[in-house]
């Protein structure tokens, strides 16, 4: 079992802090409780494609984007990234209580056929009945869970390239067709720590995910999904969503660290944790419970910093360490069955060098990826990076930031 390395396409807004997305939106915050911040770049496509460029150069297999109010829709701007790369995926995250089942299917073959079969589907449940109110989705927690089940269901069978019929309690389907299937067929991530959860992963997706907990609570997630598979006759692999800040050395990623959390004002991280405590995600409340709301003993785990979740929404911790020490933490989480490593940083562009040059060949060296394209070739090299990094981070930023 190889590992996958994936990136993140921040279509809400990059930057040099945490709080980037909250200059743009107020993310369920209020603005005026909000300090402006700097450096803060636009999602705009031209600085979208610099990452996804950077992304496929540096040997990543794919880049999730994520669906929300506060980013740009992620079918519509993946698909535009396909024309400006050549092998790098897609994860597409969307949220089934918004579309079809059987017009997401056809969207997806239509996609497959538009990118080469470039297409990963991630689908978001949602864990906030007031992001989800807004799209016009008015179920509650468990009942969103029971609809994503059979949304599912239909998806996979009107793939089948015959007439497909469904009844249920959240859809009736008659003769549902894919006139064309898509080929292949896009693997399905999905992620859900609640009871209501782990039956719909065990019964229909490719990839469970969850967000970067200590390896010992991520292996009781695995062994959970893994027995609900099991007894419904199936094999699921296992994913991890992680920020990092990987360094040539331990000192210079956690002063990184320690400069953005000196960033956060007690304001700042006040009215987050009041805003993210009222998710109805299980996962979230995992999430927030890591750190309690306090900047002490944010390190919960050897080399897993818990600082990101003081602010933000999703996954809240990060891999911070050397390179070598970053590779370590993620052969340990191989070892428990995790394949797939969907990684971000802040801001994207320059996270995606220091990782893709730092700590990929950490891996390579102890032969956990599949061999593939060379990253980086034919690029010139200076003192061991690309001669667009000399000694250090990547030059490459957001034009007028």
């Amino acid at each position: 079992m190889s590992v996958h390395l994936h990136w993140f396409l921040p279509t809400g807004g990059d930057g040099r802090t945490l709080v980037d997305r909250h200059a743009y939106t107020d993310g369920g915050i209020r603005r005026d409780r909000i300090t402006p911040v700097s450096g803060v770049r636009a999602p705009d496509i031209e600085y979208l494609a610099q990452i996804a460029k950077a992304a496929e150069q540096l040997g990543f297999e794919a880049v999730l984007t994520p669906t929300g109010t506060w980013c740009e829709d992620a079918w519509l701007t993946t698909v535009a990234l396909t024309q400006v790369t050549e092998r790098l995926k897609f994860l597409v995250a969307f949220r089934p209580g918004v579309i079809s089942p059987v017009l997401a299917a056809q969207m997806a073959a239509t996609y497959q056929r538009i990118s080469r079969g470039r297409l990963l589907l991630n689908v978001v449940t949602g864990g906030d009945s007031t992001e989800q109110r807004r799209f016009g989705d008015h179920l509650d927690h468990d009942r969103r869970y029971a609809r994503t089940d059979e949304f599912l269901q239909v998806v996979r069978g009107v793939w089948g390239g015959a007439p497909f019929d469904f009844t249920g309690d959240h859809y009736q389907v008659e003769g549902g067709l894919t006139a064309l299937p898509p080929d292949p067929l896009p693997q399905i991530f999905f992620g859900g720590s609640s009871a209501a959860a782990g039956p719909v992963a065990a019964r229909n997706v490719d990839v469970y995910l969850t967000w970067g907990e200590p390896p010992a609570e991520v292996k009781q997630k695995i062994d959970w999904i893994r027995g609900l598979a099991e007894k419904e006759g199936r094999t699921v692999r296992f994913g991890i969503r992680l920020h990092t800040i990987s360094r040539d050395s331990a000192k210079e990623a956690w002063a990184t660290a320690d400069r953005l959390l000196d960033d956060l004002d007690p304001a700042t991280v006040a009215a987050a944790q009041q805003a993210l405590g009222k998710s109805e995600s299980v996962g979230q409340q995992r999430m927030l419970a890591l750190h309690g709301g306090s900047r002490d003993k944010l390190e919960i785990s050897p080399n897993l910093w818990a600082g990101v979740g003081l602010v933000r929404g999703g996954a809240g911790t990060a891999l911070v360490g050397s390179h070598a020490e970053v590779a370590d933490r993620i052969e340990e989480y191989h070892s428990l069955g995790i394949e797939h490593f969907v990684l971000s940083g802040y801001p994207h562009l320059e996270e995606a060098y220091w990782f893709g040059e730092g700590v990929r060949p950490e891996l390579a060296a102890r032969g956990l990826l599949e061999a593939g394209p060379a990253p980086l070739d034919g690029v010139p090299a200076a003192n061991g990076r690309p001669a667009s990094a000399p000694g250090g981070a990547p030059l490459l930023i957001a034009g007028g930031r």
